[in-house]
C-alpha cells in the first residue's frame, strides 16, 4: 500500500499512554507521583511550613526542567457527565510520529477524501468522525472499551475507537497480515460512521429494542455487510488514487475471510452455530467488500433488501 507521504488526517485523537479513568491523568512522575503533606490548619488551608514546602519543590522541578502550573493548567477536571475528553488530557495533534499512527492517520485522511467526494455529489455535507487511538482501555460515549472488544464505532459521539494493538492480533491470531488488511478495519468502521448519518444505525437501534436476540442477529449482519461494502467502495477510491500496491485486495478479502462469523467460530469452538452470526460469514463479507470494490457505487450496497 503506497500510503506514505500522501495527507494525514487531524481528526485523531490519541489516548495512547493515558489512564482509562477520570482525574487529570497520568501523573508525570510515575504512578505514585509526589507524597505532598498538606497538614496543618483545619478547615483546608494549608500551613506556612507546607506553603514553604511546596514553593521548594516548585522550585526543584522547575529546575528539573518540570513547569508544575503548565502541567496543572493542561489537566482538565471533568464533573459528572462531562466525558473522557474532559476528565483526561489529550496529544496534541501530530506528537506522536510513530509509522503505526502516520498510517491511521493517512487512511482515516483517504476515508475522508471518498466519503466528501460521495456526499458532496448528492448535494450533502459529510462530517468526518474522529478516530480514538487508545492502548489497554478507554471510555466511550457507549461505555467501557478495552483492546478485547477490538475496534468499534460509538454513534453517540460519532468516534471510532482503535487500540492499534488489534493489528498485530490481526496479523498473529487471525492470519490476517498487511498494512491493507488493517486499512480495511479502519474503512469498515468508518462505513458505521456513513450509516449512522444516513440514518442506518439509528434505525436499527430503534427497532432493535423490540426484535429478539435471533431476529436482532440476523438485522446486525446486514448492517456489518453494509459497512463491508462501503469499505470496498473506498478501496476502489484508493485504487484510483494509485494508493493499491500488488496483493493489497487480496490482503483485505483474507481479512474479510479471517473475521467471518463462521471462521471464527470454527476456529474458538470447533463448530458453528448461525442463530449466533452479528457480522456474516465469511464468504458474505468477502462477497459484499469486493461488490463494493467492482462497483463504487454506494447504491450496491443495499443489504436490507433480498438475500444476502
Amino acid at each position: 500500500m503506497e500510503w506514505k507521504g500522501r495527507r494525514q488526517s487531524d481528526n485523531i485523537e490519541d489516548r495512547r499512554g493515558q489512564s482509562s479513568g477520570g482525574g487529570l491523568g497520568r501523573s508525570p512522575f510515575g504512578r505514585s507521583g509526589i507524597q505532598i503533606p498538606m497538614g496543618g490548619r483545619r478547615g483546608g488551608g494549608l500551613s506556612l511550613g507546607t506553603i514553604i514546602f511546596l514553593v521548594i519543590i516548585y522550585f526543584v522541578l522547575k529546575a528539573m526542567g518540570i513547569d508544575m502550573l503548565q502541567v496543572l493548567g493542561e489537566g482538565n477536571v471533568g464533573g459528572a457527565g462531562s466525558g473522557y475528553e474532559q476528565s483526561i488530557g489529550q496529544r496534541p495533534a501530530g506528537q506522536s510520529s510513530d509509522d503505526t499512527t502516520a498510517f491511521v492517520r493517512t487512511v482515516l485522511a483517504e476515508t475522508e477524501t471518498t466519503w466528501n467526494a460521495i456526499f458532496s455529489a448528492s448535494g450533502e455535507q459529510y462530517r468526518e468522525p474522529t478516530l480514538v487511538l487508545f492502548s489497554g482501555g478507554t471510555v466511550s460515549a457507549c461505555g467501557q472499551a478495552s483492546s478485547a472488544t477490538g475496534p468499534f464505532y460509538c454513534p453517540a459521539d460519532s468516534k471510532v475507537y482503535l487500540d492499534t494493538q488489534f493489528f498485530d492480533q490481526l496479523e498473529q491470531q487471525f492470519d490476517a497480515a498487511g498494512d491493507f488488511a488493517q486499512a480495511y478495519v479502519i474503512a469498515h468502521e468508518v462505513g458505521h460512521h456513513v450509516q449512522n448519518l444516513t440514518g442506518v444505525l439509528p434505525e436499527f437501534n430503534r427497532q432493535r429494542r423490540s426484535m429478539g436476540e435471533r431476529e436482532a442477529n440476523q438485522m446486525s449482519v446486514r448492517v456489518e455487510l453494509q459497512a463491508d461494502c462501503y469499505a470496498g467502495i473506498w478501496a476502489k477510491s484508493a485504487d484510483k488514487e494509485g494508493i493499491l500496491s500488488d496483493g493489497d485486495l487480496e490482503e483485505a478479502l483474507n481479512a474479510a475471510q479471517q473475521i467471518g462469523d463462521d471462521t471464527l467460530q470454527k476456529r474458538s469452538q470447533g463448530y458453528v452455530v448461525p442463530d449466533a452470526f452479528n457480522h456474516g460469514t465469511s464468504a458474505q463479507r468477502m462477497k459484499w467488500f469486493k461488490r463494493g470494490y467492482d462497483s463504487g457505487n454506494v447504491g450496491a450496497c443495499d443489504t436490507f433488501s433480498g438475500a444476502i
